[in-house]
């Protein structure tokens, strides 16, 4: 008989095997046994016995090797496979002492090289008299009390350019004879327990507004590390920061997003749909996860627990909308929810391709069925005697298997069968989506980013990560400049005032259709009784998507 390989698993039953030769059988199982043991030794491979990057390690094994004390991988490497770690183990042990992270007490300090020219000079002098509240002449005269230099980026057509300008604080005497003193505006303060000094907005800061939103776009848009950013300051803008004043600038742009984030739940939770996912995220090598709800004109990020309390802490106790969700249990409890199918879809898909047997049948007859109930929905024939018919069938398929010998295809079977009104709610919906696209889109830029820092070191860096991220997101859900809103966040946050409104373009669809040469306008299908779907998704395949929307400005 051939020789049965990996691609030949598929087609040999008990029958074969029982037809067969001592020799063959032999052989046979010698082959299986070899290929048994290359998948185990592939399924225990991680970055600390392979070339894999430390990123493609199993987040759930990562802690279990905290736990037991196992030596952590750095660089891709575990530290005992390592060539640099063998040659210097003081390079090891440094990695291991318990220090904080940076420059410790005591080492050199880093100084100013590169002289600054100052391009203009702002003077600022005091209105109001601090004792009676009596108006201040603007001619009267007086002295300096203060002043400092701050770094700008100017924006231009096709232009970055660095200016430096000199702000002067003057003293004033009044009438009544007391003296006034203009003090650069202090705003926002993130308390950290222990910290000598805390992360506080003000206008007394080197790195002016539009120059902090840059390095923070620099870092939460374009994934740059905190190295790299300074390398492309002083190769490409000529402006020599240090590494510290880097982070600060990125910190506080959270800082300044911290409000804005608060109104931003607050819509959410009043939202119709909201889609909602999470992924696993990294604080300091412990696993959390980072939570994202996103809606027609919002995007909220949340780092911490995978417990229900953190869903909560997004939609509120009492939220009546809808959700768009995986089939993870802390959604289940909602009562208005739609299934993301995208998700089905790709198990049935394991199913169809893998070495199930007879389960593969189940898989293929799956697959075909959701994506045809998809099309379906989408043309508007919700209502129509073939979405009945294709309804029936995934039912009836699922309810064939829910009790085969393999285990995947009992699961899935029970998983659609247990979650059905979730499953199909969209067919009766018009304003559902089938899939939760949305929030994984909104997932993949945090993702890709985990994949190269790793995640935060702490609960601030978590908390301003999130907030920085959420303001993005959000702007560019409304059709805003994120960039020169930013801007106007940060200068508001060092002076205390209050946070500017997220003004922009709110989108409300009102209806779609599938084009199909030069058949628009559209022409409603006989026998609707409900409206055509209202979720364009970029999966759609059939046809090029039209949208019809109705704009208008919102706060």
């Amino acid at each position: 008989m051939p020789s049965r390989f990996a691609e030949d698993l598929r087609d040999l039953t008990p029958a074969d095997l029982a037809g067969m030769s001592h020799e063959d059988l032999l052989a046979t199982s010698c082959r299986l046994l070899a290929l048994a043991r290359s998948q185990a030794n592939r399924l225990s491979e991680d970055s600390r016995t392979s070339s894999r990057p430390p990123s493609s390690d199993n987040p759930y094994r990562r802690e279990e090797r905290r736990s037991s004390g196992e030596p952590a991988c750095e660089g891709g490497q575990s530290a005992a496979a390592s060539p640099e770690s063998r040659e210097e183990p003081k390079a090891q042990a440094k990695l291991t002492s318990g220090k904080r992270p940076g420059k410790q007490p005591g080492s050199k300090g880093f100084w100013r090289s590169q002289p600054i020219v100052v391009s203009e000079e702002v003077e600022h002098a005091p209105r109001v008299c601090e004792a009676c509240g009596a108006a201040i002449d603007a001619q009267t005269p007086g002295r300096r009390a203060s002043a400092h230099i701050s770094l700008e980026l100017a924006r231009g057509d096709m232009s970055l350019k660095i200016e430096a300008t000199k702000h002067v604080y003057f003293v004033q005497r009044c009438r009544c004879g007391h003296e006034t003193v203009e003090q650069p505006g202090v705003g926002a303060r993130s308390h950290v327990e222990g910290r000598k000094r805390d992360l506080t907005a003000t206008e007394r800061c080197l790195v002016g507004p539009m120059l902090c939103v840059f390095i923070a776009a620099l870092s939460l848009r374009f994934r740059l590390s905190r190295a790299k950013i300074k390398e492309f300051l002083d190769e490409w803008l000529g402006l020599e920061l240090a590494t510290a004043t880097i982070h600060r600038c990125v910190h506080e742009f959270g800082l300044a997003s911290e409000p804005v984030v608060e109104k931003l739940i607050e819509e959410v939770r009043a939202a119709e749909i909201v889609n909602l996912d999470e992924t696993p995220w990294f604080q300091h090598g412990v696993l959390r996860w980072m939570w994202v709800a996103v809606t027609a004109t919002a995007v909220v990020f949340r780092i911490g627990s995978r417990r229900k309390e953190e869903l909560a802490a997004l939609i509120g106790e009492a939220f009546l909308g809808w959700l768009v969700s995986d089939g993870y249990t802390a959604y289940r409890d909602h009562p208005r929810r739609q299934r993301c199918l995208a998700h089905l879809i790709r198990k049935a898909l394991a199913l169809a391709e893998g070495l199930y047997g007879e389960g593969a049948g189940f898989g293929h007859e799956l697959v075909r069925d959701l994506r045809r109930l998809i099309e379906r929905v989408r043309d508007g024939d919700n209502d129509s005697k073939a979405v009945n018919r294709l309804l029936a069938a995934i039912k009836w398929s699922c309810q064939r298997n829910l009790y085969e010998i393999e285990p995947k295809i009992r699961q899935l079977a029970h998983e659609i069968l247990n979650d059905w009104d979730a499953v199909i709610a969209f067919v009766y919906d018009p304003r559902l989506p089938p899939t939760n696209n949305d929030a994984e889109r909104a997932l993949r830029h945090a993702v890709i980013a985990r994949r190269i820092s790793y995640g935060t070191r702490t609960d601030e860096g978590s908390r301003l990560y999130a907030a920085g991220l959420s303001v993005i997101e959000s702007c560019r859900k409304r059709r805003l400049d994120p960039w020169t809103y930013a801007r106007d966040l940060i200068a508001a946050a060092r002076t205390g005032a209050k946070a500017p409104l997220v003004s922009g373009i709110k989108r409300r669809v009102v209806g779609f259709a599938a084009l199909r040469g030069n058949g628009w306008p559209p022409t409603p299908s006989r026998g609707d009784r409900l409206p055509r779907p209202l979720w364009p998704q970029p999966w759609m395949s059939l046809g090029t998507v039209a949208v019809v929307t109705h704009d208008r400005t919102v706060a």
